[in-house]
């Protein structure tokens, strides 16, 4: 056998065996299919922040902001444990 003969053998030899290894690891990665152990529970939704930014009339008035969106909502939070009049500074 010559020297070049020997060479062409021996990479045949590894081309089929890392073929070999290479189909076979993916043949049981095809059929090893298993359901997940632990299932992911979905956290409770963003509801956006809440700040207050300023007092009105005994009121907070509070600025909601929610990250996905690119707008600001105002509204009065109030503790109703006094009534609100027209002329109260």
């Amino acid at each position: 056998m010559r020297n070049n003969d020997y060479y062409r053998a021996v990479l045949l030899g590894v081309v089929l065996g890392m073929s070999s290894l290479t189909l076979f690891y993916m043949i049981g990665v095809a059929l090893d299919v298993k359901e997940p152990e632990t299932k992911v529970e979905q956290s409770e939704p963003n509801h956006g922040t809440y700040t207050v930014v300023s007092k009105y009339k005994g009121c907070d008035v509070v600025q909601w902001h929610y990250g996905a969106l690119s707008e600001y909502k105002y509204f009065l939070h109030c503790n109703n444990t006094r009534p609100v009049y027209e002329n109260d500074s």
